[in-house]
């Protein structure tokens, strides 16, 4: 689906965001939206923790897969919609602390669209990457 964004992506993004049961249920905020790049943070809680008390994986990856997911969006045409079509995330250290993850977007095409995903672990001045991945999107005609 070939198009330019339009000025409106920021906002698409936030509005689809709002609809996500499982960035609400796990405490998820979308903190910086630009074209091509999404940062999603994730406090560290009890309730998205592993039996070690770090971020849970499955938390890990999810914020990852939504920050590549909506970078991608912002360079899709007005209207168009995101799947995920395969992302692979490589966990690099133990998520010890809050959860800062990155979606860029490395080539947007008319139809797939790739994505480099980060995810940082932060807790007061350090923060070291927990997660690196690559990610394929598609993008689909909205309703």
């Amino acid at each position: 689906m070939a198009g330019t964004p339009g000025p409106d992506a920021e906002a698409r993004v936030r509005a689809s965001f709002e609809k996500q049961g499982l960035m609400a249920l796990i405490g998820a905020r979308l903190v910086e939206v630009e074209r091509g790049r999404v940062r999603i943070d994730l406090p560290r809680r009890p309730e998205v923790s592993q039996q070690h008390g770090y971020v849970h994986a499955g938390a890990t990856s999810a914020i990852a897969d939504s920050a590549g997911g909506y970078a991608g969006l912002t360079m899709m045409p007005e209207g168009a919609e995101v799947l995920t079509v395969e992302y692979k995330l490589n966990l690099m250290a133990p998520a010890a602390g809050d959860l800062e993850a990155e979606g860029t977007v490395l080539r947007s095409g008319r139809t797939l669209t790739v994505c480099e995903l980060a995810v940082f672990a932060v807790v007061g001045e350090q923060r070291t990457q927990v997660a690196a991945g690559m990610q394929t999107l598609i993008c689909l005609p909205g309703n």
